[in-house]
This record gives structure tokens, C-alpha cells and sequence, in this order.
């Protein structure tokens, strides 16, 4: 995540403000720029092309800044979501909040990277739409299904979260980790193709084994013996469609996270002096994380990032990278 600043008065802002807190701006994201920019009063927002944006129309739903195309529509971000908690769900509304901020500066890092974001609108096939339901409502099942993606908002609620975490034996479950997760699966799907096929096998394994059967063997028997070594968590050991997920969801944990360090002056390694993604893991990554852990244990808070990465998952890294490289334009 970039910093951003009032072009009004210059003071720093944070992704998520509506309004310039030093000098009273109304503020909105532009995709195409990039950047958080001025609106006037009314909501309005002229680029230097002379094109009018307007701050969407979701502002006071689920506090999104973005603009958008038209006088009271909706803006990319809020496009993508195809169905969320009802009107009269006052709960899931709140927790709607929160996971729309997630799915924001998913999106943000998607852009980044220059992977391509098609909506469902764009393309009903290949295209990404997500479903942002309320478990509190109704039994919802966190996956990903060609391109529909399912997250469940009541996982917004850390006391929630926190108990499923538990349940499940994870190191570490976020809101943010389950949108990079499950878009991990999206994009093996449209990635993964031809003669990347046999490479993916290789390091993940042979993604046409039963699913059902290896979620059944996974929460009867656990994770294999050994698996620290090879395999990031103990999830990613369940098939080799999680084991992918996981590794591509760490991929924009590690990104995201160093390119933050390096604009707020962390790590004065610049991210694109490197050529390969692993060394990147190796030179700056790891000794990151162990100081930024060790931060978190000097406020008495958990570790941040509760992760080893052993060899292999170095390569299923690079191997993520790649993908992303090519993919983007």
C-alpha cells in the first residue's frame, strides 16, 4: 500500500478517509489514477482529462470513497459484489462495512501487481464477482466456484474469528487473508493454462485428485508427517488447489507488506531491485517479518507473521510471481 496525501494541504492520509482531517476535503480513490483526490462538496470529481467521476453511491453503506462513472452509481469495487447482507440485517450490514474495506485494497493490490480484475458484468464467463453473505444469517461456506467468490462477513467479529480460528489450529485468519486467499483460487483458474499445467503439478501436485475425499482425510487424519517442510500451513497440505491458494495469498501478504515497510521508511531495500521473487523472500522478507514479530511481542501482541517458509515453498512462490508477471500487461 502506497502513502497517500491531501492535495489540498499535503498532510498524510490513510486509504480508507472520506474526508482530509486537517483541513476538511472531501476525498475519493480514483482507480485510474491511483490516488486519493479532492471532491467538491457535491461529490464531484473532474480528472485532468476534463472526464467528471462522481464518489459512489455506497458511501454511507459501506463507507467506499471510490468514484464512479456516473451520478449516483457504483464504483468498480462495489461492481464486483453480487450479492450482500439485506437492508434489514442491521449485523450484516456492519460487518458488510468491514469486508468491502477488505475487498477494497484487495483490489488496490490486484491493480498493483497489474493483474487483470474483469467483472462478471464484462465478462459472464471468466469474469469475478463476489457474494458477501452473513454466516450469523445462515450457514456460509468461505470458497471459490468459476469466478464467484464467497466470503462470509460475520467473520468480521474477531471474537468469531478468533474462535474458528482456534478450532481449526491456524496460526492466523483474517478478513483480508480470506479475500487473497480465495482470489488465489480465481486466478489459478485463469492462469493456470497449457504448458504451465505440468510446472504447477510439479511443485503443487496433481490438482485432479478428489477433492471431497482430501477434505475428508484432512480434518479426520491432519496434515501429514513432515509437513512443515514443504508446505506453508497446515491447510495448504489438504489439496494441491489450497496448497496453490495459500502460496498466492502469502504472495500478496509478503508484497503488500514489504512495499508498505519501504514507503514508510522500514527497509530502505528498494522491492523492484529484485529480479527473482524468492530472493526478494530471502533478503528482505524474512528479516522483516522477524523484526516486524518482534515488535508485535514488545506490545505484548501476537506474532504478525507466524509463518516459516521452507525451501520448497520458495519455489512455489517464484512460481506465483511468474504468474503474475505474465499476466500483467
Amino acid at each position: 500500500m502506497k502513502a497517500y496525501n491531501c492535495r489540498a494541504c499535503d498532510r498524510p492520509l490513510y486509504f480508507e478517509n472520506s474526508v482530509c482531517v486537517s483541513c476538511g476535503t472531501g476525498l475519493g480513490y480514483s482507480r485510474a489514477e491511483r490516488a486519493i483526490v479532492p471532491v467538491e462538496k457535491t461529490g464531484r470529481y473532474v480528472d485532468s482529462d476534463g472526464l467528471v467521476w462522481w464518489v459512489c453511491r455506497n458511501l454511507n453503506l459501506s463507507g467506499c470513497t471510490w468514484l464512479a462513472e456516473l451520478k449516483g452509481g457504483a464504483c468498480f469495487s462495489c461492481s464486483l459484489t453480487r450479492t450482500r447482507p439485506a437492508d434489514s440485517d442491521l449485523a450484516g450490514l456492519a460487518a458488510f462495512h468491514q469486508a468491502e474495506q477488505a475487498k477494497r485494497r484487495l483490489v488496490v493490490e490486484l491493480d498493483a501487481r497489474g493483474l487483470p480484475v474483469v467483472s462478471r458484468a464484462e465478462d459472464p464467463v471468466n469474469g469475478l464477482a463476489f457474494d458477501l453473505l452473513n454466516g450469523g444469517k445462515e450457514k456460509v461456506v468461505i470458497g471459490h466456484d468459476e469466478g464467484i467468490i464467497t466470503i462470509d462477513v460475520a467473520e468480521t467479529d474477531d471474537a468469531l474469528r478468533e474462535k474458528v480460528r482456534i478450532r481449526l489450529d491456524e496460526p492466523y485468519r483474517t478478513m483480508l487473508g480470506h479475500f487473497r486467499h480465495e482470489i488465489g483460487h480465481y486466478y489459478e483458474w485463469q492462469l493456470v493454462r497449457g504448458d504451465l499445467i505440468g510446472r504447477c503439478r510439479d511443485l503443487f501436485g496433481d490438482e485432479s485428485a478428489d477433492y471431497s475425499e482430501a477434505i475428508e482425510r484432512h480434518y479426520a487424519d491432519g496434515p501429514p508427517a513432515g509437513w512443515k517442510k514443504e508446505f506453508l500451513s497446515t491447510y495448504a497440505t489438504m489439496h494441491p488447489f489450497e496448497d496453490f491458494a495459500e502460496t498466492f495469498a502469502h504472495y500478496l501478504h509478503i508484497s503488500d507488506t514489504i512495499e508498505t515497510a519501504a514507503v514508510y521508511g522500514l527497509t530502505t531495500v528498494d522491492p523492484s531491485a529484485f529480479s527473482l521473487f524468492r530472493d526478494l523472500v530471502v533478503g528482505v522478507w524474512i528479516p522483516l517479518s522477524a523484526a516486524l514479530n518482534q515488535i508485535n511481542r514488545s506490545m505484548g501482541r501476537d506474532d504478525l507473521y507466524p509463518f516459516v517458509i521452507p525451501r520448497p515453498v520458495l519455489d512455489k512462490l517464484e512460481f506465483v510471481a511468474g504468474l503474475v508477471t505474465s499476466a500483467s500487461p
